[in-house]
């Protein structure tokens, strides 16, 4: 620990205390040190010792009420969200405590939760339920709480997903889908009354909608109104925009050769284009021991010995 910038853990809540991998357990050894934490639901708190995943979470945090349809039972994320999110913000935690460790010489405790992280990103869902009389709920085909026309609509062959966040947008909707009637009708004036008018609204342009394939919705709407496919995974790795954004690399892997992988989504001068493969279990233990540490054969092979190390 004495020449290390930080120490990590992904341990439950309660454990990096118990196991010594805090900064109170380790400011004296290195004062510079950064200890980041991402456990389920943190260190203190009646949940700190509980295991907790991300479908968990998603049901804790209110997520699950929230996604599906409204006459369906709630439903998660297709993705793991919360991991992911969980993992950027631990992320971007020890960074900035790092770079403050260099600047002062004095390191810190960083604590992330994936139950505080769900929690955060409920955003505005949050902020309105806990100062208005306003309870969010499951939209049909996914719309917009507050923004009409904002959700998923069945065209002739599959799915377009629309959101008008401007009036500009709006009208230009109505206009490319010649109903200029729906332009001029007082019902659908405003955003607001557009959300009080909603059932009047929607089926008309649901029957539009279903008049052309996406394809050539897309093609008449792309760059005048907010719009996109709903890709399946195959369609959305094959997107010409995720292409041309280099998303898309290829790891040449010791054992099971050229391996396709995504990119990191941040990009910058510099940046690795051709990564090496991750890791195999315990592969750099023994380099790090020796040119980190300058522990020699014997003194590794004791450790092994004993099961310090893997």
């Amino acid at each position: 620990m004495r020449v290390s910038d930080a120490v990590f853990n992904n341990a439950r809540g309660d454990l990096p205390g118990k196991l010594g991998l805090t900064y109170e357990a380790l400011r004296d050894v290195n004062a510079r040190i950064v200890c980041c934490s991402l456990s389920a639901f943190g260190s203190t708190g009646p949940r700190a010792a509980e295991p907790g995943y991300d479908y968990l979470i998603q049901g804790y945090a209110g997520y699950m009420d929230v996604t599906g349809e409204p006459d369906g039972p709630p439903g998660k994320c297709g993705v793991s969200i919360i991991d992911f999110a969980g993992g950027y913000a631990a992320m971007l935690g020890l960074m900035v405590a790092l770079f403050d460790a260099q600047r002062t010489g004095v390191g810190r405790e960083v604590e992330v939760s994936l139950m505080d992280t769900a929690v955060s990103m409920l955003s505005y869902f949050a902020t309105w339920t806990l100062n208005r009389d306003w309870t969010p709920a499951r939209t049909r085909h996914s719309g917009h709480q507050t923004l009409v026309p904002a959700q998923n609509f069945p065209t002739r062959d599959g799915w377009i997903v629309i959101f008008c966040a401007k009036e500009k947008f709006w009208t230009r909707l109505v206009e490319i889908m010649d109903l200029p009637e729906l332009g001029r009708d007082p019902r659908f004036g405003s955003f607001p009354d557009r959300v009080r008018h909603k059932d009047a609204l929607i089926p008309v342009l649901e029957d539009r909608f279903r008049t052309r394939t996406t394809t050539e919705w897309l093609a008449l709407l792309r760059g005048q109104v907010p719009c996109a496919p709903v890709n399946s995974v195959s369609q959305a790795l094959e997107d010409e925009q995720v292409l041309a954004r280099d998303m898309i690399i290829d790891v040449e892997h010791p054992h099971f050769g050229t391996i396709r992988e995504v990119a990191t989504p941040i990009k910058t001068e510099g940046a690795l284009t051709h990564p090496a493969p991750a890791p195999r279990l315990g592969e750099h233990t023994d380099a790090i021991l020796r040119e980190v540490l300058s522990y020699g054969d014997r003194t590794i092979a004791a450790l092994r010995s004993k099961g310090a190390i893997g």
